[in-house]
């Protein structure tokens, strides 16, 4: 079994992103699934492109996206991606779309095909804060989430894809 996992560089004039810390410290191997970590920039259709080139490389079976989310105070499995971009702040290229459908022959949503209860169950478990999230947002989170899904869908029918935003790091 691959997993590979991704995190986002640093945007918004922060110096780290917690989403790409923490996934650089994984091991090559978690429970016999081979795991291999990607950064992606935090550039709307360039984050896209990057996983792609990465799964077709690659060949996972499950695509686990991370991102940061200020303003939460624990680990959040995202429940849906929707098919718009609406950004408050530009990514990393200066970017600012406002309500631009991320893929014109795409869904309007697409659903975590991961088991987002039992992740949140299994995160309390070790002790964490957890919970389920019913927004990825309209930044570039949501728009890999739904990348990834629309991938899934077109291109990767056999993988599993979903996406879980982390707090901000005390930094």
């Amino acid at each position: 079994m691959k997993v590979l996992v991704t995190g986002f560089e640093p945007f918004g004039g922060e110096k780290v992103n917690p989403a790409l810390e923490a996934i650089k410290g994984l091991p090559a191997e978690i429970h016999g699934a081979e795991v291999r970590w990607l950064e992606v920039p935090t550039v709307f259709h360039k984050s896209a492109q990057v996983l792609e080139e990465e799964m077709n490389r690659y060949q996972p079976d499950f695509v686990f996206c991370i991102g940061q989310a200020g303003g939460r105070s624990s680990l959040t499995p995202e429940r849906v991606a929707i098919n718009q971009d609406d950004a408050r702040i530009p990514d990393n290229d200066g970017n600012q779309p406002i309500d631009l459908s991320i893929r014109q022959d795409g869904a309007s949503a697409y659903f975590s095909s991961l088991p987002i209860k039992a992740i949140v169950q299994a995160i309390k478990k070790e002790g964490l804060p957890a919970s389920v999230s019913n927004t990825a947002g309209t930044f570039v989170c949501n728009h890999l989430m739904y990348q990834a899904l629309y991938l899934v869908e077109k291109k990767f029918p056999h993988v599993k894809a979903g996406f879980m935003h982390i707090p901000y790091m005390m930094e």
